[in-house]
C-alpha cells in the first residue's frame, strides 16, 4: 500500500482525470506489482470484467509497461498506450515509482485531446 501522503495525491489524481470527460470509464493508479493503489470505476457504472479478471490485467499491464523501456534510448520514453478495443478504450501512462495510470473510456471520447490532458496532469 503507498504512504497515507501518495494514496491521497494518486486520488486526487484520479479525481482529477475524471473530470476531463465525462466519458472517462475508470482511472486507476497500479504499482509495480500489479496491485490498485487508487481510483476505480466512475461512479454509477459498473467493471465490464470482474474483480479476478482485474487482478489479471493489472499484473499484466505493470509488466508490459516496464517492458516497454527496452527502447526508450532508440525512441524516446513511451508517453502513454492506446488500446482501442471492441467495447472501450484503454490508455495506460507511465508515472514515476514504477507505477502506472491506467484509464478506460467509452470508444467515442476525443483521442485527439484527452490523453493529451491526462499528460498535462502528469507534468
Amino acid at each position: 500500500m503507498p504512504e497515507k501522503e501518495n494514496k491521497y495525491e494518486f486520488e486526487e489524481l484520479c479525481d482529477k482525470v475524471f473530470k476531463i470527460d465525462y466519458k472517462i470509464r475508470s482511472a486507476r493508479v497500479i504499482n509495480n506489482k500489479g496491485k490498485l493503489d487508487a481510483g476505480g470505476m466512475r461512479e454509477g457504472l459498473r467493471a465490464l470484467e470482474d474483480s479476478k479478471k482485474d487482478e489479471m490485467l493489472f499484473m499484466e499491464l505493470s509488466l508490459r509497461v516496464r517492458m516497454r523501456h527496452e527502447f526508450d534510448e532508440e525512441f524516446g520514453p513511451v508517453e502513454f498506450s492506446l488500446s482501442y478495443r471492441g467495447k472501450i478504450i484503454v490508455i495506460s501512462f507511465p508515472m514515476k515509482e514504477n507505477r502506472v495510470l491506467l484509464v478506460t473510456t467509452e470508444r467515442q471520447v476525443d483521442l485527439g485531446k484527452v490523453p493529451f490532458e491526462i499528460l498535462k496532469l502528469l507534468e
